[in-house]
């Protein structure tokens, strides 16, 4: 695919200036990861319970329903999505895998990744101050963190470099533009001025000069909100950006893993359905306003008034997130299994599922289009015609 842009460099592999972003549970493996990779970009796969995408493995879960088996076959799961991914790239483009922090197995899914043959892991939902340690057996993995102002930028910078390395890339993300689990502390915070592009690009150089780091060695992609043509120009000829991360756009594309349903119900989302929340994570979160999430909204008072510590409130036993508004008692945060909810949406039911989404308008309205059209589209901002 043609662009006029400079090509983001990764391990001295020149790619396409697009990053796909990981969206879990299901929504970004195998098929849309290598689709991506197919067009020299870097396609990523979302670790985060990747057993939904396996019937034998979902069948294997419901026998022995505790969390030592489901942490067994998630990366199971990850381990086929990654391999099945990198068969159909056949060596185009990247293959990355993105872990949350967020999660309790998280040290396992970047070791199985890694393990698995994935060429760069992806880590956002918390300072990823010990991935370094953590693929230290893999020296050839590509290691993008994600995060979103210049003082987490700094913090990892300095931990990594005690330890000899540094990032491929960094991953800049607007929490007031990305879909899913958002990098602010509170709702409030989401359009803050230090989140913004222009701003963390100028200081994440100043960190660089602070540190002795030659800026162009580590790319900076930014994330949330770009997923046009005329933003991804401004970025990478304005801003002094090398790429850009994109994820909603891909998740209604024809490759991407879920089921119609949930690529209807985001592309067909108003901007008034598109609404902030407090996940049960601990973190602000955006996505559309369903009937679960409507009447979980008119209900959240209530429910967080009587919030308690008691691990059978959680509906699947699962220890899937390090904290859980539900199943530790927190008040102040969100009060349902996240991890049931994302896997109604990823098999389609509109009344019971959390469908996370970015807030800005997709390339192609309520069209499902394919991912070569969606890059060609972002990329030179010409549309393919409908036949």
């Amino acid at each position: 695919m043609h662009t006029i842009y400079p090509p983001l460099t990764i391990r001295s592999k020149a790619l396409l200036p697009i990053v796909q972003g990981g969206m879990g549970v299901g929504i970004s493996a195998h098929q849309l990861a290598s689709a991506v990779a197919q067009q020299n970009a870097i396609g990523t796969i979302a670790s985060i319970d990747l057993r939904h995408l396996h019937p034998d493995l979902l069948a294997k879960s419901k026998e022995n329903p505790i969390q030592e088996n489901y942490d067994k076959l998630n990366r199971i799961a990850l381990d086929r999505e990654i391999k099945a991914a990198l068969k159909s790239a056949d060596n185009r483009g990247l293959i990355a895998v993105n872990v949350m922090k967020a999660v309790t197995d998280y040290p396992n899914l970047v070791k199985q990744a890694c393990e698995s043959g994935a060429q760069a892991i992806v880590m956002g939902a918390g300072l990823p101050l010990e991935l370094p340690e953590l693929t230290q057996e893999h020296p050839d993995v590509a290691l993008l963190p994600i995060l979103s102002e210049s003082r987490g930028i700094s913090v990892v910078l300095k931990r990594w470099m005690k330890k000899n390395r540094l990032p491929d890339a960094i991953i800049i993300e607007h929490p007031n533009h990305a879909g899913g689990h958002l990098g602010a502390q509170q709702i409030t915070d989401l359009n803050h001025e230090r989140f913004s592009f222009r701003r963390v690009l100028e200081e994440t150089q100043e960190v660089f000069k602070q540190l002795g780091l030659e800026s162009e060695k580590i790319p900076l992609i930014l994330a949330g909100g770009m997923a046009h043509f005329k933003k991804i120009k401004t970025a990478l000829t304005e801003w002094g950006a090398n790429a850009v991360q994109i994820g909603t756009a891909f998740a209604v594309t024809q490759e991407g893993d879920a089921h119609i349903n949930f690529k209807k119900t985001l592309s067909e989302a108003k901007p008034e359905d598109i609404v902030e929340f407090m996940s049960v994570a601990g973190l602000p979160a955006r996505g559309v306003l369903t009937p679960f999430l409507k009447k979980y909204l008119q209900n959240e008072a209530k429910l967080q008034a009587n919030a308690k510590a008691d691990p059978r409130r959680c509906v699947q036993s699962l220890n899937c997130l390090q904290t859980c508004g539900l199943r530790d008692g927190i008040s102040k945060i969100g009060q349902f299994c996240i991890d049931q909810r994302l896997t109604d949406a990823l098999n389609g039911d509109v009344k019971k599922g959390l469908f996370f989404r970015g807030k800005d308008p997709l390339p192609f309205g309520e069209q499902i289009r394919s991912v070569y059209e969606t890059m060609q589209f972002l990329l030179t901002g010409k549309a393919i015609p409908i036949e």
